[in-house]
């Protein structure tokens, strides 16, 4: 799974409404563009291969009093907007997603009620505690990594990393659970998205053709 759907199809939703420069800015913002594969040409080609898709509407705009070409405007449809949340439930479940398609889903998480929140995640600990077991079949940490030669080293990363996430899942649930953080339906959500106007401390500042589009 690509976090660039997710990503791409997050950001238009929180917007309501935004050109391809808007949400090249936001996940820019959000840092994306160092932990996923959210790079401008990624962005740009997302966004007009979705509208084909129908996941989003793209609407031509006048161009500026200052004058320039017509930018496109993307507005999530409602496919578009099932696809979201599919693929958000589907990137907080998978217990061996990559680093970015989680660190994208949990950038979402809020947008979904508490309780189904803590449900995934809880999906998520079963998940790699079955794999875990998995590994054990073949491995015993305490014998050493060395008694499977180097090899051995694999699965001890293996071990080591299962109980890496399990222990940050639980302690996510644990946080979500005591009260942390507005879910949907809670009240005002967290705004996450830059306002128009605000400038982007973040921003890489490297111009790309699909800026002006």
């Amino acid at each position: 799974m690509s976090a660039i759907r997710l990503l791409v199809l997050g950001a238009v939703r929180q917007h309501g409404r935004a050109h391809g420069y808007q949400v090249r800015n936001d996940l820019e913002y959000w840092g994306a563009h160092e932990w996923s594969n959210a790079k401008p040409g990624s962005i740009y080609h997302a966004l007009k291969q979705m509208a084909k898709q129908g996941l989003l509407r793209a609407y031509e705009t006048a161009p500026s009093t200052a004058g320039g070409p017509p930018r496109t405007e993307y507005e999530i449809t409602e496919r578009g907007t099932e696809e979201f949340f599919a693929l958000l439930r589907a990137s907080l479940t998978v217990y061996d997603q990559k680093t970015d398609v989680l660190s994208a889903a949990v950038g979402f998480i809020v947008d979904l009620p508490r309780e189904e929140a803590v449900a995934l995640l809880r999906q998520r600990v079963a998940g790699i505690e079955r794999w875990r077991a998995g590994v054990l079949e073949y491995y015993t940490p305490a014998d050493g990594p060395g008694s499977l030669g180097h090899i051995g080293e694999i699965m001890h990363m293996w071990i080591h990393s299962a109980d890496a996430g399990a222990e940050w899942t639980r302690g996510l649930i644990e946080r979500i659970e005591r009260g942390a953080y507005t879910f949907a339906g809670e009240g005002e959500p967290f705004v996450g998205v830059l306002r128009p106007g605000e400038e982007n401390p973040y921003a890489t500042g490297t111009p790309h053709p699909g800026d002006a589009r």
